[in-house]
């Protein structure tokens, strides 16, 4: 076909709805199950929900809700064509609508923490913008804790934000306050977390303490200069500011360790492929330079120097100590019952201390709180698998939000969970004191996940008809697998179907899951390209423990996570015991 006559059958060629002649032959036989003369009634649909889709507390108002939303079809049941459109519809989400539905009443420590790292920066590490923008829209986004670097402003006499010792252009602190201020609790009500990296002079903590005082005011949760014996929990935090940071001293030592770092790095940094490099497996040795952009350590407590001192109403506002004791792996994981705090690390020195220190560190956050954070390497923003963090219990796993790849989608898909407000309850098995959890020991299958790709359509509207191939329509494939646990970790790939813009795959993939608490299903679309790299066609990934059984409509996303307007999968989920 010339490209002259592909382009005058596009032009003329109408907006195409899926025909009933392309659903899969599985999804006709169960239609007919359910159904009796080619109309399946509200009482088929509702056994139906009940029976196939395993909604248990489905009614037979429900369905009848749902033969209303089918529009243009008969009122007392659908016909195959309208099962067709609710199966992939938006009234036939992939995930329960559940809500805040965890137990939020429990210590912060007991929770997976949605978490930014650098949250003021617009790009890269290096070079970029420093703005509230970026915060703005990760507080739409749900993201609870923002990261906010202080330094004084140019005469000296005022505080920027910026990443220090880069050529990223200032922003005033104050302003980046009156945003967190503005857009804290548009995406859910729980506390939000500003976590600072001070290089101030006292005076200019003070200056800090005025102005979070007064732009936060009743909002902010203060509890005074000691340490909590205890966090408190999420419920009890709604709608306040919390403030953690440690003394300024270690920052300026911290900073010269990651310029070292930075240095002699950088240049082994390489950009993401186009929709992001594969989110690298856990627990591999790394013998790159583990030293990260906070090297954390408290003054010793009876002996600081007044130099060294933290303004009193600057330490007033501290509600979440952070700190490194002085010495090795063991004290810095050492528990103590009369106090809790923030321990920060990073990706790499994580991934080593997990080989060696792996229960301890699951036991230090069963009551302490831990901060894991990108390596100083990172210029282009780009993330770490989190899966590393959250199978030994850290909380704040912190993530460039502007760093579009793989790891970033597992970040927004984790944190889909409990209603999107940035909290998630963590498993029993990670807060069992008795029996600590060792993320290195391979556990039995607990649960088997079963997928069937069918079919996915949507891309003739969303993409221009040229976007994949000048001369053809599309060659897609679909890769679809699991991030979790080293032993669940897999990704698996279908057919690639040629020319065509709805491809019916028909496919089936079985995931057994050892630790199906912390699985995430990873779903990718690409267009196969023989002569260049494989054009990006969407991506999802959804958090296994909020999964519904049955066929249900599969939205994809950019690569930024935004929703496409049509893109969707057709798909089924089948758990079943081993």
């Amino acid at each position: 076909m010339s490209k002259q006559t592909y382009r005058v059958c596009f032009c003329f060629r109408r907006r195409f709805r899926v025909a009933v002649s392309e659903a899969p032959e599985e999804i006709k036989q169960v239609f007919e199950h359910y159904s009796e003369h080619g109309m399946m009634s509200i009482d088929g649909l509702h056994r139906f929900l009940v029976e196939f889709q395993k909604e248990n507390k489905a009614t037979r108002e429900d369905a009848q809700k749902i033969v209303d939303s089918v529009k243009h079809f008969h009122r007392k049941g659908l016909n195959l064509e309208g099962f067709f459109k609710y199966l992939f519809g938006d009234i036939n989400p992939p995930l329960a609508s559940l809500g805040v539905h965890h137990d939020m009443n429990a210590p912060l420590s007991h929770y997976f923490i949605h978490t930014g790292h650098n949250s003021y920066l617009t790009g890269n590490q290096l070079s970029s913008d420093c703005s509230d923008v970026p915060i703005i829209h990760a507080l739409k986004r749900g993201v609870r804790v923002i990261e906010l670097d202080i330094w004084p402003n140019s005469t000296k006499d005022n505080v920027d934000v910026l990443h220090g010792r880069t050529l990223t252009t200032p922003v005033e602190l104050i302003k980046c306050l009156k945003s967190i201020k503005d857009y804290a609790f548009v995406a859910s009500e729980y506390p939000v977390v500003i976590t600072l990296e001070d290089h101030l002079t006292l005076d200019l903590q003070a200056k800090v303490a005025e102005m979070v005082t007064q732009t936060f005011g009743d909002i902010l949760f203060s509890p005074g200069s000691e340490c909590l014996k205890e966090f408190l929990s999420p419920e009890s935090l709604k709608g306040r500011i919390i403030i953690s940071t440690k003394p300024p001293k270690e920052y300026l030592e911290a900073k010269e360790v990651k310029e070292n770092e930075n240095n002699s790095e950088r240049a082994k940094a390489s950009d993401e492929e186009a929709w992001g490099k594969e989110v690298p497996d856990l627990l591999k040795d790394d013998d790159k330079n583990d030293l990260g952009e906070e090297d954390e350590e408290d003054p010793d407590e009876d002996g600081d120097k007044p130099q060294h001192a933290l303004a009193a109403e600057y330490k007033r506002l501290i509600a979440i100590h952070a700190g490194k004791p002085k010495g090795g792996l063991e004290e810095c994981l050492k528990v103590d019952p009369d106090k809790v705090r923030r321990l920060s690390m990073s990706e790499q020195q994580l991934e080593k201390a997990a080989v060696t220190h792996g229960k301890e560190i699951v036991r230090f956050t069963q009551r302490n709180i831990l901060r894991v954070y990108p390596r100083g390497t990172r210029v282009d923003s780009s993330n770490y698998n989190p899966l590393i963090g959250w199978m030994h219990g850290a909380q704040m796993v912190a993530f460039n939000m502007q760093g579009y790849g793989r790891s970033l989608w597992l970040m927004h898909g984790m944190f889909k969970a409990n209603g999107g407000c940035g909290y998630l309850k963590k498993p029993d098995f990670l807060l069992n004191t008795k029996a600590v959890f060792d993320p290195t020991v391979k556990l039995p299958v607990k649960k088997i996940l079963k997928v069937t790709m069918y079919m996915g359509e949507g891309w003739y509207y969303d993409f221009h008809h040229t976007h994949f191939d000048a001369y053809s329509p599309p060659d897609f494939y679909a890769r679809v697998g699991i991030a979790g646990v080293p032993f669940d970790s897999v990704m698996k790939k279908t057919k690639t179907l040629e020319d065509n813009w709805v491809p019916c795959w028909n496919e089936e993939f079985e995931f057994h899951l050892t630790v199906p608490e912390l699985a995430l299903l990873r779903v990718e679309v690409h267009e196969y390209d023989m002569s260049e790299k494989d054009d990006f066609g969407g991506q999802t990934c959804l958090p296994i423990s909020e999964l519904r059984s049955g066929i249900r409509a599969v939205p994809l996303n950019s690569r930024k996570g935004e929703k496409y307007s049509s893109v969707k999968l057709l798909m089924r989920f089948e758990f079943i015991d081993p």
